[in-house]
């Protein structure tokens, strides 16, 4: 065992492999690591940040569940009216993990200035309206209130406002049609008192949120009616099985739709990324593994004549092999340390001072987010050091194979 520890402290604790020619193999094994660990944190990080931020925008506009009338559709305009005086409304308590429901309605139609006009879909939307996702998409003004029972105070996107050439505090007139075709439109007159902008230019292009009240007006309906309900739920990855519960939970009458049915081929795009961060992972940890197989196989033909004399004292193949991974071990730390320094400190820096922006046409975000999570990143070393030292074990197992005669005399 002595003579164990006096070999192990040669390779991993003294300076004499530092100036061999394995030198530069073991810093290109760390800086291999050290590299692999930041392209896979910041291919998580980016990746889950990029889904997580077009998810809650595309749920912001639509709630995780909408309830409609089955003669709906799928219209974008709420053309059947349904009651607000439900089981399931305020509070839905026979399925659990519902957070919140609210009562909106839309109706499409055109914005009438004096040199232009453009069509758009005013959402309105009542006192229990859930305004969390808009509140970090405002980016000038407030929010509006609506306490008063027709209050003419909208939001609007910014592309909208640019597009028609409004302005914070500027009113305008929007113009719906009636059933009746031969009947003049109705007239609504806004007041603009934020301008929100959520980076998804396909939504942003359409939505209006106003009063519902004057929908109800518009169409004539009763104060108790709406367009539809948005429900809200705790946990995402149960929008499935919570979509069916409240399915099964509501009248037979209406018709459930999870968003992730509705915008189909966008969640279809989003899941994509998952394919692509294990790609980017498999990629990288076998880079790595490669590299350190490299140093590994270069340190056992330095320290040939050591094997010998060890096996020649009397010490098993196994008790050999263990001193080279646990160098091995410790190079891949030491990448893993540099690596997580140098990943970390890019991710916070993209964080909070938003290095590297994006086309949000493209991407539907201005900026790269990132999602930092404690427990990805442990998970993401320890299967870094285990699939690593389980590769270095086919390597090491050529140590069975020295003989110590010729490993003594070896030169």
């Amino acid at each position: 065992m002595n003579y164990e520890y006096f070999i192990a402290k040669r390779i991993i604790g003294s300076k004499a492999y530092k100036s061999s020619i394995s030198a530069p193999i073991i810093k290109i094994g760390i800086a291999a690591i050290a590299i692999g660990i930041v392209v896979m944190m910041i291919a998580i990080a980016t990746g889950i940040g990029l889904q997580q931020k077009i998810r809650d925008k595309v749920v912001a506009f639509n709630g995780h569940i909408t309830i409609t009338n089955y003669d709906s559709n799928n219209s974008q305009e709420s053309v059947f009216p349904i009651s607000n005086k439900q089981d399931f409304y305020p509070e839905f308590k026979s399925v659990e993990g519902v957070s919140h429901v609210q009562a909106v309605a839309t109706k499409f139609g055109v914005i009438r200035t004096e040199n232009d006009f453009e069509g758009a879909i005013l959402k309105g939307v009542g006192e229990d309206y859930n305004w969390q996702y808009f509140k970090e998409f405002l980016i000038e003004g407030r929010l509006p209130n609506f306490e008063k029972k027709y209050s003419e105070e909208v939001l609007i996107s910014q592309y909208l406002a640019d597009r028609l050439g409004f302005k914070l505090g500027e009113d305008f007139q929007m113009l719906f049609s009636k059933e009746d075709i031969e009947k003049p439109p109705s007239f609504l007159k806004s007041d603009i008192v934020g301008i929100y902008n959520s980076g998804f230019q396909d939504l942003d292009k359409q939505y209006i949120i106003g009063n519902l009240r004057h929908i109800q007006r518009i169409n004539k309906w009763e104060d108790d009616q709406i367009g539809n309900f948005e429900v809200f739920i705790d946990d995402y990855s149960d929008i499935k099985q919570k979509g069916i519960e409240i399915y099964q939970n509501t009248p037979s009458i209406f018709n459930t739709q999870t968003v992730t049915d509705k915008y189909a081929s966008i969640f279809e795009w989003i899941n994509i990324f998952d394919k692509n961060i294990y790609g980017i992972i498999g990629i990288m940890i076998l880079v790595a593994g490669i590299n350190m197989i490299t140093a590994l196989l270069v340190l056992i033909l330095e320290r040939t004549q050591m094997i010998g004399i060890l096996k020649a004292l009397g010490s098993n193949n196994w008790s050999i092999r263990k001193l080279f991974l646990y160098n091995a071990s410790y190079l891949i730390l030491l990448g893993l340390f540099w690596g997580n320094i140098l990943g970390l400190g890019l991710l916070f820096a993209q964080k909070y001072l938003k290095l590297f922006p994006l086309d949000p046409s493209v991407y539907y975000v201005s900026e790269a987010p990132v999602y930092i999570s404690f427990g990805y990143i442990v998970a993401l070393n320890m299967g870094t050091l285990i699939l690593c030292l389980l590769m270095l074990l086919v390597p090491s197992f050529i140590i069975t194979k020295i003989s110590p005669v010729k490993a003594i005399r070896f030169d």
